[in-house]
């Protein structure tokens, strides 16, 4: 029996299925339409993310914000989550223990907004949603039919951030995404 949004939510706030619910200051569940075409996925909550508990808050979150409006998305059209739900410690790279502890309520929320594109942002989503062997660097920009729905990786807005040389691959990545978008809205 599938859960409500609610009841998902407060599985994740009361979770310590893994050692990062031991530091953590919030969960980082997600948020956004729960009836959004697209689902942003991230690695994990950084510094900011895990004082306010809200994804994508801190630099990184400014600049995604900025990219969705450049397709003319907003923050509250689309789901934006994590791979992991807790900080790892000094925003490291979550475990694949850490990553299969979380990846439960990922799928529960997946059920329960079911979106027509998922957004890989970064490696590691990259890595547990389309295929562990991709290479962000080579795959990027690719879509992925899984089940009905479409993957597809882009740079996370942190790397970004730290190599800009990465922002026109990105904003070609962006265009494809909203592309294939108004393709299914046709």
């Amino acid at each position: 029996m599938q859960v409500s949004y609610k009841e998902l939510m407060e599985q994740v706030q009361s979770c310590n299925n893994c050692k990062l619910s031991l530091n953590r200051k919030k969960t980082v569940f997600g948020e956004g339409d729960l009836h959004a075409e697209i689902m942003l996925v991230g690695e994990g909550p950084g510094t900011n993310e895990d004082i306010q508990g809200r994804p994508f808050v801190g630099q990184a979150g400014h600049l995604l914000d900025k990219m969705l409006a450049a397709i003319g998305l907003s923050r509250k059209s689309v789901y934006i989550c994590n791979i992991v739900k807790c900080r790892p410690p000094g925003n490291r790279v979550p475990t694949e223990e850490e990553a299969f502890a979380c990846l439960p309520y990922l799928r529960g929320q997946y059920a329960l907004i079911r979106p027509k594109i998922i957004v890989c942002l970064g490696a590691t989503a990259a890595k547990y949603l389309i295929d562990p062997n991709l290479k962000i660097t080579r795959d990027r920009g690719q879509f992925y039919n899984k089940k009905g729905v479409w993957f597809i990786a882009t740079y996370h807005p942190a790397a970004l951030l730290r190599d800009q040389s990465k922002k026109f691959e990105t904003w070609e990545d962006l265009k494809a995404i909203k592309e294939k978008l108004d393709e299914l809205n046709t």
